[in-house]
């Protein structure tokens, strides 16, 4: 049943993906609007496809351009945080030449960044700040890597090199910073705990293939984030302080809701209450 329901899922994701893409594509080259909401409307219906239930607590700040600070867990991280709000990512060079997933990721607006290269990091630095100060919404996974979900890996300072100088630098009055914690709790409604947690996890030298194959024929999966409040990116003197700030906020909240503290479902764009497992 598992290979069965594998198939059906991914089937199902394939003819509701490629037909968008020409649209997004149209978006992106046009430069309009929808460029940053069509993927956030898109990921919501990828999330029901898969039978992944998205609970949120908090909400992220919308009238500013937000850099959220996460861990990584699985690639079904990208959906999953694509769907509480129209985001784009802070991605490894790497990706970029992935068969198929390099395209969903330059249609999302990702950032390709080459951590070996210390000079492209400081060529990204300006295109990211510009993007963050327009107003986009985006993530950094500051581990560097995934994890098994069970832990937080502690965060590379140099990764926030991009947005933030080791040293005394201008103000950028109209960007804030968010923690993101994220953790899978339930499979089939059966809590995960920490001996399945890593069924769920993409780490190490794993295939993402076979990875993806089996995770899909799983089952549905329920979903915690939590969002921290947001905090102006100059209050931080500079790229370590922001590094501890962060990686100690997220481990908090990943302990906390791994623990089970309960969470609501809820939109995106609104306060704790309300729905996000059925798109809009």
């Amino acid at each position: 049943m598992r290979h069965v329901r594998a198939f059906v899922v991914l089937s199902v994701f394939f003819l509701f993906t490629v037909p968008l893409m020409p649209f997004q594509l149209l978006f992106v080259r046009s430069r309009s609007a929808y460029a940053r909401s069509f993927p956030h409307w898109y990921h919501r219906w990828v999330c029901k496809i898969l039978g992944i239930r998205v609970a949120v607590e908090g909400s992220v700040e919308s009238n500013r351009g937000v850099l959220l600070v996460s861990n990584h867990v699985s690639w079904l991280d990208i959906p999953v945080i694509s769907s509480v709000a129209p985001v784009s990512f802070i991605a490894k060079r790497e990706i970029s030449t992935w068969p198929f997933v390099s395209w969903l990721a330059k249609l999302q607006r990702t950032v390709f960044v080459n951590r070996e290269r210390k000079t492209e990091v400081t060529e990204k630095t300006s295109e990211i700040l510009r993007r963050l100060e327009a107003g986009d919404m985006v993530v950094l996974f500051a581990e560097g890597t995934s994890s098994d979900g069970n832990t937080v890996l502690p965060f590379k300072t140099s990764l926030f090199a991009a947005v933030k100088s080791s040293k005394a630098e201008p103000v950028h009055h109209d960007i804030s910073v968010q923690t993101l914690a994220i953790t899978y709790r339930k499979i089939y409604g059966l809590p995960v705990g920490s001996r399945r947690r890593h069924l769920i996890g993409w780490y190490g030298d794993m295939d993402m293939g076979s990875h993806g194959w089996r995770l899909l024929g799983l089952g549905p999966l329920d979903v915690s984030i939590r969002l921290g409040p947001p905090v102006p990116l100059d209050d931080f003197a500079d790229r370590k302080a922001l590094a501890r700030y962060t990686e100690e906020r997220v481990r908090r909240d990943v302990i906390e809701l791994a623990r089970g503290k309960p969470l609501k479902p809820q939109s995106p764009a609104a306060p704790v209450d309300g729905e996000i497992a059925e798109p809009a």
